[in-house]
């Protein structure tokens, strides 16, 4: 079974959650105490953590953080229902996903194996013989998972890596929020979902404009983004 590592101090919910993920074949350990859930989140025994923002003694932000300094693990986070601001933080920090409570448990169900399917994928480029990308001075290596600007390299999540893999195979085309959900996030697009967004917005800071000022990722209204080549 695939193990997920679920830490909540909400220990009714996590009941609610192994009865849930059990029948759906995934093993669940859960810890109701952040310290303690960040050792085991770093075992490197899971296949992703389900974190809750509000935790005692340590915030699921600063959690995440902590373990964003030697890990990639897929993390899903529970934020507080139409809090932007959680879901911000959140996804800049280097969550993949979100899920604001309360939530339909089918729906999280469907959110990890979107991010099971979206692992795999990535996990299948490292042994793949997939070309680099170059566009200007950008180049991206996606047997490595490495991006150079400038001949820098650059420190991206995950999800910001295959954002930028899909813009750079687009360059100078409009591709739709709609595609990039389903490629980058392994889910359809959902109504009033700012996840896209909110990456597009995270790895747009990271990119920085170009020497001219102008914008590497250019958002084209209610379709989705564009990036930008260098003008002759």
């Amino acid at each position: 079974m695939s193990r997920i590592l679920l830490i909540d101090d909400d220990q009714e919910l996590c009941e609610l959650l192994v009865e849930l993920l059990q029948p759906e074949g995934f093993a669940v350990e859960t810890i109701n105490e952040p310290h303690s859930g960040l050792q085991r989140a770093l075992s490197g025994e899971h296949l992703l953590i389900i974190l809750d923002v509000m935790l005692p003694g340590m915030t699921g932000f600063e959690l995440l953080q902590q373990l964003r300094k030697s890990s990639a693990i897929p993390v899903l986070m529970l934020t507080a229902k139409g809090d932007d601001i959680d879901l911000i933080l959140g996804l800049e920090l280097g969550a993949d996903d979100y899920l604001a409570k309360p939530f339909n448990p089918r729906e999280l169900v469907a959110r990890i194996r979107a991010i099971r399917r979206r692992t795999e994928m990535d996990a299948a480029s490292h042994s793949s013989q997939t070309p680099q990308l170059m566009i200007d001075d950008v180049q991206l290596d996606p047997g490595s998972r490495t991006v150079k600007l400038n001949h820098k390299e650059l420190d991206l999540t995950e999800v910001e890596f295959s954002l930028l893999y899909e813009l750079l195979q687009q360059a100078g085309q409009v591709v739709s929020r709609e595609e990039l959900a389903r490629k980058v996030l392994s889910r359809e697009f959902e109504s009033f979902d700012r996840s896209i967004d909110v990456h597009v917005s995270s790895l747009r800071r990271k990119l920085g404009n170009r020497v001219n000022g102008r914008e590497r990722i250019k958002t084209i209204r209610k379709i989705g983004y564009l990036y930008t080549r260098q003008e002759a």
